[in-house]
């Protein structure tokens, strides 16, 4: 039976549970049980119905909560492929290290453009990398130690997800210098990211390697799947960015979710469940998991 749930802010609004099976009803769909994930905070609402119509007819109460309508089918997700600036940490390791170099809002407003989709994101990379040259690459570390912090929520949806058996990959168009400390801080299992290039103890301005970018993104969730053994209607895909719209874009094809973050229109128009209002946890409540389930 397909599942709506209501995730607030602080305090879901008096009545709105009524308002939500008035919408379902007048769109075919039957309301069902009411199951409470957190007093006040998160509740599940059954339906029998279409999920698309339901979807529509719910879309405007994310003004007030956000909102997730799916299938039953396989709602506990066996695999994670998350994005990594801005969505599982809270900023753009690219911009902070252009602020050491003194150059952050010339490489910001670069990355910005391209996050919401306004520049080809493998040209702006290379880009952005090219006014790096010549950084102390000692500033990695610093800016690891100083900047970079996980996002709220992270480390608890990661960890409760792989404590059930789910597979967890980080996958960014950023670099393995942070990649590789951020997952092992959050839990993921797999890290696909790009490589700056350091020779003599400086930044080249270069990159080493293939560049991960949308396409890679999308392909590296698709074959997750495969090697897991795992269906895309068990997957999750999540991200902020233009840069993540074919991963998130496959995983709703597939009947997963496809998960925006605080995300920008472009990405918000084709994920099947956008997170305005809460942080990372919001994805355990979609999944049906309590408080009490998870890991800390």
């Amino acid at each position: 039976m397909p599942i709506c749930t209501l995730i607030a802010a602080d305090t879901l609004e008096s009545g709105i549970i009524s308002e939500v099976n008035d919408r379902l009803a007048v769109v075919g769909c039957v309301p069902d049980a009411v199951r409470w994930l957190s007093e006040a905070k998160a509740v599940d609402i059954a339906f029998d119905g279409d999920v698309a119509r339901a979807r529509a007819a719910l879309l405007d109460l994310e003004d007030c909560c956000d909102v997730v309508v799916q299938s039953g089918h396989n709602r506990r997700k066996m695999l994670l492929v998350s994005d990594m600036d801005s969505t599982m940490i809270t900023v753009e390791c690219i911009d902070e290290l252009a602020d050491f170099a003194g150059i952050k809002p010339q490489i910001a407003a670069i990355t910005e453009r391209a996050m919401a989709g306004e520049l080809d994101f493998a040209e702006a990379l290379k880009a952005r990398v090219a006014l790096l040259a010549g950084l102390d690459e000692n500033v990695i570390a610093q800016c690891l130690r100083e900047r970079v912090r996980p996002m709220p929520g992270a480390e608890i949806l990661v960890r409760t997800m792989t404590g059930w058996g789910a597979h967890a990959v980080l996958v960014s168009g950023g670099f393995t210098s942070f990649t590789g400390p951020v997952a092992t801080l959050l839990g993921f299992e797999e890290v696909h990211a790009n490589v700056l290039e350091i020779k003599d103890g400086r930044l080249t301005g270069g990159l080493a390697g293939d560049i991960v970018d949308a396409s890679t993104k999308e392909a590296v969730l698709m074959s997750a799947a495969i090697k897991q053994g795992i269906d895309l209607d068990a997957s999750i895909a999540v991200g902020d960015g233009a840069n993540d719209l074919p991963m998130i874009a496959a995983a709703v094809r597939g009947d997963g979710l496809g998960v925006g973050y605080h995300p920008r229109p472009q990405l918000a128009a084709a994920a099947n469940f956008a997170v305005r209002r809460n942080d990372l946890t919001a994805l355990l409540f979609a999944q049906g998991v309590v408080p009490d389930q998870w890991r800390r």
